[in-house]
């Protein structure tokens, strides 16, 4: 799957009308996948995330779209 497919999933859940705990889940479950499909290091990085900004930018966003 690709970073712009990634994103659109981001969107759509992000639009949907789900309960937000269910949200939650789902935004939880999108950043693992993330982490797994784009080799995401668990400590932060700087060269890493230098080399890969879009990533970081989209794993950051997901991680703070969550409520809890």
């Amino acid at each position: 799957m690709t970073l712009a497919e990634y994103n659109k999933r981001y969107e759509t859940l992000m639009h949907s009308n789900l309960p937000n705990h269910e949200k939650d889940l789902m935004l939880s479950a999108l950043m693992t996948e993330l982490e797994s499909a784009f080799n995401i290091p668990m400590q932060k990085t700087p060269e890493w995330e230098e080399r890969n900004r879009k990533v970081i930018a989209l794993y950051r966003k997901v991680s703070l779209s969550r409520s809890f």
